[in-house]
């Protein structure tokens, strides 16, 4: 089975769950609705996106100098840095410093890129066990499942479903389809993990080069104690999360607590610059921070698809995409899912891998008009789907070409001919009314959802001709 086949494969399962449709589009439109409320001057919504545009932007254009300075001041703050270019040596790096450590237990605070280098298999590999402590994270490593949504992880499930979770888990506690108790239940829990970790591993929303400031932004307390209550913490994100001062944070925040579930802020925002210090009575004694490249240098060298990096994992574009909405993130069988995903995954993994995941677009351009940082998604997306069919251009992605079809491409070649040409033109148009009866009944992927087209039994100039219409 190709990508294109397990990917429509997906998509199929998704739309006959009548289940996962009801969840997301109930969670989608409270979601949707909440941000609408956030912004209610367009005019100051658009201004506050030019300046975070022009922040994170002016972050890329200057990423090798601001990351110099932050492995500088890191270091000066008694943070330790080290390099990863591929998932292989960012789970190895972090490995080898809870071997050093000897560290058996960990417990882990959302993180995207970690979802990237499959982190906790890696390490549950090699005997150590990893614990989940965002609620979210923790249900669907409960069940076995990756993130559906880079916000909310398991927004995909309503609360029976969580609740028999939990009690195929836990058949100790309570059985309650209490969302309050729900979230107590694992609170129970997870607190007694916090107690008895011996490291704590995060991810990071921005780091600032000009402090040398770790910053991490959560709503329920648990990246606070992965990071402050284990002796040891490691995080992990990728090199595109450098900015260059402390004052470039407000904006950024603002913009992204209220794009991403519509809180005019988070619960917590942590800012980690060093590790603890004498006569400190809490904090980690080390830190580490692993940078990971993983093809976004790659990304950096085309001045379009550089765009793509800007993007502060909001999860704006999937909440208003209506591809994602229907089908939710499990579907696109990729880290990232939804228009976002759709423009980073090809260029992470290859259009050989991933480049049929673009064509779950319907370029209605909803996903630029909501992101933060302006990234215009549509025509990423657009070129991509272009190039996954078309190897003659110059580009920094790998695999293009890799979904080209040369009967498809024959087929646009005499569609462009036809067009080109009146007297062809006209030629075509007589013999398809006249082998209508020729046509097959199924003509891939078109006749899944649709009737065969029926040529009419004239042209159209017959017709006007008939009428005593000109149409020379």
């Amino acid at each position: 089975m190709n990508q294109q086949q397990a990917f429509e494969r997906r998509i199929d399962e998704a739309l006959h769950n009548a289940q996962l449709r009801q969840n997301f589009r109930s969670a989608m439109d409270g979601i949707r609705q909440r941000r609408a409320e956030q912004f209610p001057d367009e005019a100051q919504l658009q201004a506050l996106r030019e300046q975070v545009q022009s922040i994170r932007s002016y972050s890329l254009q200057n990423q090798a100098d601001l990351l110099e300075k932050l492995e500088a001041k890191l270091t000066e703050n008694g943070i330790q840095v080290h390099w990863a270019a591929n998932p292989e040596e960012a789970n190895g790096i972090i490995a080898n410093i809870l071997k050093a450590a000897d560290a058996k237990t960990v417990v882990k605070g959302k993180s995207m890129v970690s979802e990237e280098t499959e982190l906790n298999h890696y390490l549950e590999e090699q005997g150590i066990e990893v614990i989940e402590s965002d609620l979210g994270e923790y249900i669907i490593q409960l069940a076995k499942e990756p993130p559906s949504h880079i916000v909310a992880p398991a927004i995909h499930k309503n609360r029976v479903e969580v609740a028999e979770l939990f009690q195929n888990f836990h058949p100790e506690l309570p059985y309650t389809e209490n969302i309050d108790e729900l979230t107590e239940t694992a609170r129970v829990i997870l607190r007694e993990k916090f107690a008895k970790a011996d490291a704590g591993i995060s991810g990071v929303n921005f780091a600032v080069a000009e402090t040398g400031t770790l910053c991490l932004v959560e709503n329920e307390g648990n990246g606070r104690l992965s990071t402050t209550a284990p002796e040891l913490h490691i995080a992990i994100t990728g090199i595109e999360k450098v900015i260059d001062k402390l004052t470039d944070i407000p904006p950024l925040l603002e913009i992204l607590t209220k794009s991403a579930t519509g809180q005019p802020i988070t619960t917590y925002f942590n800012m980690i610059s060093r590790p603890r210090q004498e006569g400190e009575l809490d904090g980690p004694k080390a830190v580490h921070l692993v940078l990971l490249d993983n093809g976004r240098s790659r990304i950096r060298w085309d001045d379009e698809l550089l765009d793509t990096l800007r993007c502060i994992r909001c999860g704006a574009c999937m909440n208003h995409c209506p591809v994602y909405v229907h089908v939710g993130g499990h579907a696109y069988g990729s880290v990232y899912p939804g228009p976002i995903g759709l423009a980073l995954e090809p260029q992470r993994l290859g259009l050989d891998k991933a480049g049929s995941l673009t064509s779950a677009c319907s370029l209605c351009g909803a996903c630029g008009e909501v992101c933060p940082v302006k990234i215009p998604l549509p025509k990423i997306i657009n070129r991509l789907r272009a190039e996954s069919v078309n190897n003659q251009e110059a580009s920094t992605v790998s695999g293009k070409g890799a979904l080209r079809h040369v009967s498809e491409a024959w087929i646009w070649k005499l569609w462009s001919m036809s067009y080109s040409s009146p007297a062809l033109h006209k030629f075509i148009s007589w013999a398809g009314t006249r082998m209508s009866s020729f046509i097959p009944n199924k003509l891939g992927a078109w006749t899944h959802y649709r009737t065969r087209p029926t040529p009419a039994k004239r042209t159209l100039h017959e017709l006007a001709k008939s009428a005593g219409i000109a149409n020379d």
